[in-house]
């Protein structure tokens, strides 16, 4: 399918996903279309470039002033406890077709159609942090009323920063918020707990820290790469009765790393519906 193209998209919080995803679309030379930016704080967009196809208010009602052009896509990048009051106010942005893309954890499409609109077209997304260097993934999932161009065009905006994944079932995503969204800051927590290990068994600092994140970081370009299951590539990293398999009996062990991170997780999961509710 063609992607659709001249759109005008509206771009509601530029934080720090918010950004990545523009970053994204303004490297994009397949994407035609025009941006508003719609963001409160000037250091939030202290970056962005000079364009004639960009524009920045502060408010949606600054916005409305100015008269921009209704939105063909307005992506909802404000954070789930601020998207009440930041939804109410698009109507006068939007026209009929207008689809809108969230990003934010736990709000559901009939929340957001309760704020949006009954018939209103929208689009669930969860991406990760490592979108902000094009390394992301991102799973969406779209509502009844979203056309396949508008769905196909979504994908476009977010392949933009790395994968996507189309989801079934909406139910899944508090699943996908705990494994993927979340995930980055488990793996950082991780190198930090590797390299304080480092330092207690003597390393200095900033070796333990380096040695930390290349491992972390050369593992997971690895297993990116690799057509192997990660229980495979683990195997073939372990020997008999060597170093490695001293240190997984402990990892696997009843109240090892696996029962620690079904319960984090767990607790992913759970504050991902409390939000929704």
């Amino acid at each position: 399918m063609a992607n659709m193209t001249g759109q005008h998209i509206i771009l509601l919080g530029c934080g720090k996903m918010g950004s990545a995803l523009l970053r994204g679309w303004l490297a994009d030379s397949a994407l035609e279309a025009d941006f508003t930016i719609i963001e409160p704080y000037d250091d939030a967009v202290a970056w962005l470039p000079q364009l004639d196809n960009l524009r920045r208010y502060s408010s949606v009602s600054e916005a409305a002033s100015a008269a921009v052009p209704k939105a063909d896509f307005v992506l909802l990048a404000v954070k789930p406890q601020m998207m009440a009051d930041a939804a109410s106010d698009l109507k006068s942005l939007s026209h009929d077709m207008t689809a809108y893309l969230s990003i934010a954890a736990g709000l559901s499409c009939d929340w957001l159609s309760n704020h949006l609109g009954a018939e209103a077209a929208i689009l669930r997304s969860m991406p990760n942090t490592p979108a902000a260097i094009g390394k992301g993934i991102t799973a969406l999932y779209a509502n009844m009323h979203v056309r396949s161009e508008q769905r196909a065009f979504a994908s476009q905006l977010l392949r933009a920063v790395g994968v996507v994944v189309d989801l079934p079932n909406e139910t899944l995503m508090d699943a996908v918020t705990a494994l993927s969204g979340s995930g980055p800051a488990y793996i950082f927590h991780m190198a930090e707990a590797m390299a304080a290990a480092g330092e207690q068994l003597g390393l200095p600092e900033a070796l333990a820290h380096q040695l930390a994140r290349q491992t972390i970081a050369g593992a997971g370009a690895l297993l990116e790469q690799s057509d192997e299951a990660a229980s495979t590539l683990r195997e073939t990293v372990t020997s008999k009765g060597g170093t490695t398999a001293a240190a997984l009996s402990v990892l696997q062990s009843d109240n090892g790393l696996h029962a620690l991170l079904m319960n984090a997780m767990q607790a992913a999961y759970d504050r991902s519906k409390e939000l929704g509710a």
